[in-house]
């Protein structure tokens, strides 16, 4: 009784065969084009949704009264090479970042990286900067700064301008932006 079943199953669907190529064979190139269309509109959708998620994910975990953002930048016509810079907020690493060679061409164009964001409360804090890097004569370098801070209600973005520490010059300043 039961492999008679499954004997009329597999005759039924090997006579469906050919009309089911030939339904499919049938979808018209305007049909395709609009289902492309909606797969389009979807992918645009996620995307959207997505950004929108960012955005309400930073605004939840970084709230703007207590946001700290640090961005770096190489000052014009330095050609140092600038392989890392840690920063410690308040004698805790806040991060650490190892450059590549795409992204030290970039900072030496006039990029801005953002490298930290991050929470503190309002008050006065220190801030500690140190860049590992290589002058233009081969001589390798680590230099250290240590800045004071303060953070009021509103957000606060800090700018820190790396340069050749060359000729007892520091090689680090920071500003507000």
């Amino acid at each position: 009784m039961m492999s008679r079943l499954i004997r009329t199953l597999i005759l039924l669907l090997l006579a469906s065969g050919p009309m089911a190529m030939s339904t499919a064979q049938d979808i018209s190139g305007d049909d395709m084009r609009s289902l492309d269309g909606q797969v389009q509109e979807i992918k645009s959708d996620v995307l959207s949704i997505a950004s929108d998620l960012s955005n309400l994910e930073e605004r939840l975990l970084y709230p703007s009264n207590t946001q700290v953002a640090v961005f770096v930048s190489v000052a014009a016509d330095d050609k140092f090479r600038l392989d890392a810079v840690k920063i410690e907020i308040n004698g805790e690493l806040a991060t650490h970042h190892i450059y590549s060679f795409k992204e030290l061409e970039a900072l030496q164009k006039g990029g801005v990286q953002r490298v930290y964001t991050g929470n503190l409360p309002t008050g006065d804090h220190q801030l500690s900067v140190t860049m590992i890097g290589k002058l233009k004569n081969g001589t390798e370098f680590n230099e250290t700064g240590n800045f004071s801070f303060a953070k009021g209600v509103e957000p606060k973005a800090l700018g820190i301008t790396l340069a050749d520490p060359g000729l007892g010059k520091s090689g680090i300043q920071v500003g507000d932006w």
